[in-house]
């Protein structure tokens, strides 16, 4: 017998550990529970392949809470009544201070934005859940479009798509007589091919 024989069952309980461990390093919670989830299933095997049954069922426990709220996060994501699209003047205090806290991490993001709180052509957006600030979406105006200058998601909420509520669902670029959307061309990791836009260049436009 090979070494990997006699210490396959060693290397799955250390991996599961060590999976278990890095899960808790995760901001984005759905990442979180599902990590978390794969981790409790490997350790639930490898308790019962050795008779821990304590910790099998720790294990199953911790794997139904995780499935339970991966099932809630993902009915969520998409609901119109647990996401709410507040907007704000330019020169809000709390926008502000959002602005500057994610600072360095807009700018991994959007490395070209630069945002004016005086612009009177300019749209600020937060979006919520419940009182938790999930999403920031500035625009400027341009004739009938909204030219995207800022789609930000918080690091906790970045397996979503925020910025989806203020495009379609909330209808807030209708009733402010917008036409179109416009993203910026120098986003990093855009997502709007998911959401109806179509590519146009280096942006993507969605008709309202």
């Amino acid at each position: 017998m090979t070494w990997l024989d006699n210490h396959w069952l060693d290397i799955v309980g250390w991996g599961g550990s060590a999976l278990l461990v890095f899960s808790l390093l995760q901001a984005r919670v759905l990442r979180f529970r599902t990590l978390n989830l794969v981790a409790c299933v490997i350790l639930l095997g490898f308790n019962a392949a050795i008779g821990v049954w304590p910790m099998v069922g720790m294990n199953a426990v911790l794997a139904a809470i995780n499935i339970y709220f991966i099932v809630k996060l993902l009915g969520e994501r998409h609901d119109d009544a647990v996401f709410e699209v507040i907007e704000v003047g330019g020169r809000d205090e709390y926008l502000r201070h959002v602005l500057r806290v994610h600072g360095a991490d807009i700018l991994r993001f959007q490395p070209d934005f630069v945002w004016d709180p005086s612009d009177e052509h300019g749209h600020a957006f937060i979006v919520l859940k419940g009182d938790e600030t999930v999403g920031v979406v500035l625009l400027e105006q341009d004739g009938g479009a909204a030219r995207v200058l800022l789609d930000y998601v918080t690091p906790r909420y970045r397996d979503f798509s925020p910025g989806e509520f203020v495009w379609r669902r909330s209808g807030v670029l209708k009733d402010l007589g917008f036409a179109r959307v416009v993203t910026s061309p120098h986003m990093v990791g855009a997502y709007y091919d998911r959401l109806g836009f179509r590519r146009d260049g280096e942006s993507y436009v969605l008709d309202l």
